[in-house]
């Protein structure tokens, strides 16, 4: 239970910290070859709160925060239950191979407990915003009719987007990338932990804690990135506002490439950095202080 409520605590702190840039990314991510609404981190802040205000940096952060609760309940939860599972006998460290096994099916859990809600926020989060052909139909945040909540959209994708299939459009690509990004993420902050927080140095160190979590959601950000926006691009394509439909995770890689190039399978990877290195960070100490914290009370 601890690792429960430790993680979904982590979740939605570290997620609402850095909510502008997830907002940020995700629009980039989902701009297709037509001329992009959203260039450059500082105009497109810019642009966000000059059209929007202090809710277009929210924008889908309280569907992120439902879902990201849950998420990341599920994920530590999962990853201990793995951990314990494959530990081996007289040992108190799983080995590299076990490690990834362990957050990899931490990430599948994770995934699968909650992916109506991350596509439900994508589009919470894309809906207001002035893409694609709602410019040229004046739409977007000052003329497009707003989906008024987390319930409305997910019954308006059940209605319109074949069912429950709508609301899990997306799920292999994003399963894809989760997987090992989520493996990657404790591999990497397990072995960082041992080389910059030794035994000689103070455990409780937050600043410490939090360069681990940083430069391990970089590391395992930018070898899965491109499956990241896949998903993106695959939540989204039933979207009016959209122009590009893709037939399957295939087809949306093959037309990616053909129409805008290999680095469209980077879009938006300078702002997601700055919002990846931070929220891991923030998520690795939250989860850590809460866990101790209730060891101690008990």
């Amino acid at each position: 239970m601890k690792h429960l409520v430790a993680g979904g605590l982590a979740g939605g702190v570290s997620r609402t910290v850095v909510s502008p840039m997830e907002r940020m990314k995700i629009l980039f991510q989902i701009q297709g070859p037509e001329p992009a609404a959203y260039q450059g981190i500082v105009p497109t802040l810019t642009k966000m709160w000059r059209e929007e205000g202090f809710m277009g940096f929210m924008r889908g952060n309280g569907t992120n925060v439902v879902r990201i609760v849950p998420y990341s309940a599920s994920q530590f939860a999962a990853y201990e239950y793995f951990k314990a599972l494959l530990m081996e006998p007289g040992k108190t460290e799983l080995d590299t191979t076990r490690r990834l096994t362990a957050g990899a099916g931490a990430g599948v859990v994770s995934v699968a407990s909650t992916y109506p809600l991350d596509i439900t926020r994508t589009r919470l989060s894309v809906q207001s915003a002035r893409i694609g052909s709602s410019m040229r139909d004046g739409g977007g945040a000052a003329g497009s009719k707003k989906l008024p909540g987390i319930i409305p959209t997910m019954v308006s994708i059940y209605k319109n987007e074949g069912g429950i299939r709508g609301l899990y459009r997306g799920l292999w690509p994003t399963t894809l990338g989760v997987a090992p990004y989520v493996a990657l993420n404790f591999q990497c902050y397990e072995v960082l932990k041992i080389y910059l927080i030794p035994p000689e140095v103070d455990q409780s160190s937050v600043s410490r804690k939090l360069l681990c979590g940083a430069l391990a959601g970089s590391i395992a950000q930018t070898i899965t990135y491109p499956l990241d926006v896949l998903r993106r691009r695959m939540q989204v394509t039933g979207m009016a506002s959209i122009e590009y439909k893709y037939t399957g995770t295939w087809d949306a890689i093959k037309t990616m490439v053909q129409k805008e190039g290999i680095l469209s399978l980077y879009k938006g990877n300078m702002a997601n950095y700055l919002k990846v290195a931070p929220a891991i960070g923030v998520s690795f100490v939250t989860y850590e202080w809460c866990k101790d914290a209730m060891t101690y009370n008990r």
